[in-house]
C-alpha cells in the first residue's frame, strides 16, 4: 500500500528509516555530522524496561551525566538504584525534573498529558523534554499546551522493546541498531531537535523524522493493528487448540503477553488509525477467503508468493 505522507521530505525519511539507512545530508549533498548530545542531568519519568534500559545505556556510555528516575511504585524505584539504572530516584516527578535538562518520558500514553501538566512548573529553562511514546499527535498538542516557552519539547518514538515489563528486564544494549523516530512540527526549536537525535544516536539508534499525523497512521499498520491482530488469535483459540501450538504460532503472538493497559492506551489514542487499518486487514482477508476456491489455486499460491517477497525484503531492516 502507499504511504500518504505530506512532503518530499517525510516520504525520504520514512524511505531511510525502512530501508536502515542513517544517514543525513545537507541540501548541497554534504553529510550532516550532529553534535554529541551530553547532558549533564537525565531525568526517566517512568523507570520500567524503556526507562531503565535508557538509564543503563547512559551510565555506560555518557560519563559524568547523574540520571534521576521516578515512578509511583518504591519497588520499582529500589530496583532500578540496584540494578545501576539510576543515581537518585524519587516517588513524586516534580523533584525529579527539577536540574535535569533532557526529560524522558517513559509512562504509559495515557498518563503522559497529566504527567506534563505536573512537571510543568519544576522545568529549568532551556530544558529538552522527549518521550518514548507509541503514538504522538495528541502528546505533541498536550505538550504545546502544558510546557512553558523556554521548555522544548521533541517528541521520540525509539522502536525497541519487549513484551516483557519492568526494569528487571532492562537492558543496556536494548536500542543498539534499532529506529528512533522523530516527530519534530514547525513549532519544533531546531537545535532541541538536533540534540535529541545525537542523545538517540549515542545510544546506538538511527533516527529517522516523521510528522505526528503520519507518524501515527503508519505506526498503527505496523505497530498497533499486529498487536490488536496478536490478541485476536489468541482470543479466539478453544483451549484444546491452545495445547496444540507451535512455534509459528508461538512467534506469531508473543507480543500478546504485552502490558494490557499501555496497549489499552495506545490502540484509545489512535483509535481512528487503528480501525481504518483494520477495515483495510478486513479487505485483505476477504481476498484470501475468495482465493480459497479450486479454480483460484494459481493466484493463491501467487498472493502467498508476494507476501514472501515482502516480508524476505525486510530482512536487513529488522532490528
Amino acid at each position: 500500500m502507499p504511504c500518504r505522507v505530506s512532503s518530499l521530505g517525510e516520504f525520504q525519511h520514512y524511505v531511510k528509516a525502512i530501508t536502515g539507512l542513517e544517514r543525513r545530508y545537507h541540501s548541497n549533498g554534504r553529510q550532516l555530522y550532529y553534535r554529541t548530545m551530553q547532558p549533564r542531568c537525565l531525568s526517566i519519568l517512568g523507570v520500567g524496561l524503556l526507562g531503565g534500559s535508557i538509564g543503563l545505556a547512559v551510565r555506560q556510555r555518557i560519563k559524568g551525566c547523574k540520571v534521576v528516575g521516578y515512578a509511583h511504585r518504591l519497588a520499582t524505584l529500589e530496583a532500578a538504584i540496584r540494578l545501576g539504572a539510576v543515581d537518585e530516584a524519587y516517588e513524586q516527578p516534580q523533584p525529579a525534573v527539577r536540574d535535569a535538562d533532557l526529560v524522558i518520558l517513559c509512562t504509559p500514553v495515557g498518563m503522559l498529558g497529566s504527567l506534563l501538566k505536573d512537571i510543568a512548573g519544576n522545568l529549568a529553562p532551556g530544558a529538552i523534554v522527549t518521550d518514548v511514546g507509541s503514538t504522538k499527535e495528541s502528546l505533541v498538542e498536550a505538550a504545546g499546551q502544558a510546557l512553558p516557552d523556554k521548555v522544548h519539547f521533541v517528541g521520540s518514538h525509539p522502536m525497541a522493546g519487549s513484551e516483557k515489563r519492568g526494569v528487571e528486564f532492562a537492558r543496556a544494549d536494548l536500542f543498539d541498531g534499532a529506529v528512533c523516530i522523530t516527530t519534530p512540527t514547525p513549532r519544533t526549536n531546531p537545535d532541541a531537535l538536533e540534540k535529541v537525535e545525537a542523545f538517540w544516536h549515542v545510544l546506538g539508534m538511527r533516527t529517522t523524522r516523521l510528522s505526528p499525523p503520519v507518524h501515527d497512521q503508519l505506526l498503527a499498520d505496523v505497530s498497533h493493528l499486529p498487536h490488536a491482530i496478536a490478541a485476536a488469535l489468541v482470543s479466539l483459540q478453544q483451549d484444546a487448540a491452545l495445547k496444540l501450538c507451535g512455534k509459528g504460532f508461538a512467534d506469531l503472538t508473543r507480543i500478546a503477553a504485552g502490558d494490557p493497559g499501555l496497549w489499552r492506551d495506545i490502540l484509545l489514542d489512535n483509535r481512528q488509525n487503528v480501525r481504518s487499518s483494520i477495515d483495510r486487514l478486513i479487505m485483505e482477508l476477504g481476498k484470501v477467503s475468495r482465493l480459497l476456491e479450486p479454480g483460484a489455486s494459481g493466484e493463491l499460491e501467487q498472493w502467498l508468493a508476494n507476501a514472501s517477497q515482502r516480508r524476505q525484503s525486510l530482512k536487513g531492516g529488522i532490528s
